[in-house]
């Protein structure tokens, strides 16, 4: 299978004032996501509030992106949910539109605690993409699933024809790396923390990534990409740091998935608000998330239009 080169986004899913899925802007969005160097995008995940959506919505927001998606650019659709059912239908409806691969991470109910349950959840919702790259989602600090994934490979060789790899979203960088080096490189770590780059770069060989804060902050992460392989290894590091800081800066305003979401409107994308039960930037908020984001220079450096 195909591996994939470059950063991936994770992107927000649209809202209206009154909660409703916004398609209106995602044009816009994937251009400007294409512009800044970004590959394609992994929708309904986490930073989409993807177990939040319905099933119709998800299907309505995959089908707007493929509309959307410049050439050449990766639609990858999270499937996942606590019904395997459901998550089969939705793999059913990637596959029938023509995107170019589907993912789920383990569901936060019932907690997986053994690689087996894992594989099988797996197994049945590939099943329904027969065609399409499988990846899971590892991303243990959402649903407790932390299982070994070195063991998880080694159970999922042969068993799912289409599985392709792992969006590996933890800290460990021993056993991201052990994972690429399965069977020389079998698999497809896709890295998936964007304030941890450049050391899977350096020490994991990382190829692609797939990543929350790139949808405001993608130049300066693609550049970290594009620094390394020039050699300019301080161009690197400081492109690093500076990610860190947004990442800093976020962290104080509830994270990617609210205080990122609002940058986009700083940015000049009002993707509205998120879903209940996440607690809303307020108007101070705002300003004061504005103001530090000021002090690190982010606007000069961000994603344009």
């Amino acid at each position: 299978m195909e591996k994939i080169k470059g950063l991936i986004d994770a992107p927000f899913t649209p809202f209206g004032p009154n909660g409703d899925v916004n398609l209106e802007p995602i044009p816009t969005y994937a251009a400007m996501l294409a512009k800044n160097g970004l590959r394609g995008v992994f929708i309904n995940g986490s930073s989409g509030e993807g177990y939040m959506l319905t099933e119709e919505e998800r299907m309505r927001l995959a089908e707007a992106w493929m509309d959307a998606a410049p050439a050449d650019f990766k639609v990858i659709v999270h499937v996942g949910s606590t019904c395997v059912r459901q998550s089969f239908r939705l793999a059913q409806h990637a596959q029938r539109i023509g995107a170019w691969g589907i993912g789920a991470m383990a569901p936060p109910f019932p907690k997986v605690g053994r690689v087996e349950e894992l594989v099988k959840y797996c197994e049945e919702i590939a099943a329904g993409a027969p065609e399409l790259p499988f990846y899971f989602y590892h991303i243990p600090a959402f649903n407790g699933a932390y299982l070994p994934m070195v063991e998880f490979l080694a159970a999922v060789d042969g068993r799912i024809p289409n599985f392709a790899g792992i969006k590996y979203t933890y800290e460990s960088l021993y056993e991201y790396n052990q994972c690429r080096l399965y069977k020389g490189g079998k698999f497809d770590m896709l890295h998936g923390q964007d304030e941890t780059i450049l050391p899977c770069l350096a020490m994991g060989g990382a190829q692609g990534g797939i990543g929350g804060t790139t949808n405001y902050n993608g130049r300066e992460l693609v550049g970290i990409l594009e620094a390394w392989q020039a050699g300019d290894l301080e161009l690197a590091r400081e492109r690093q740091n500076f990610s860190q800081e947004v990442i800093n800066v976020i962290c104080r305003y509830r994270g990617n998935i609210v205080g990122g979401k609002r940058i986009m409107k700083l940015i000049g994308l009002d993707l509205g608000p998120n879903r209940t039960p996440f607690r809303n930037i307020t108007p101070e908020e705002e300003a004061a998330m504005k103001r530090e984001l000021e002090a690190i220079g982010f606007f000069e450096r961000c994603n344009r239009f």
